[in-house]
């Protein structure tokens, strides 16, 4: 004999399974720790001060 299933709860599932995916990839294309971005915000000052070092008044 077949197994009874409820529909409902398959679409659920499905559907909870496509957030998830969608979820996964956004963090993957977006998602940065926090240490990432203060590394970045201090590499960017750095080099804004080696450049302000090298002008000449």
């Amino acid at each position: 004999m077949a197994e009874i299933v409820n529909l409902k709860k398959l679409r659920k599932d499905k559907a909870r399974r496509e957030r998830e995916r969608e979820a996964e990839a956004n963090r993957l294309r977006f998602g940065r720790t926090k240490a990432q971005k203060a590394a970045d915000k201090q590499a960017k000052q750095r080099e804004g001060r080696s450049i302000d070092d090298k002008k000449l008044d």
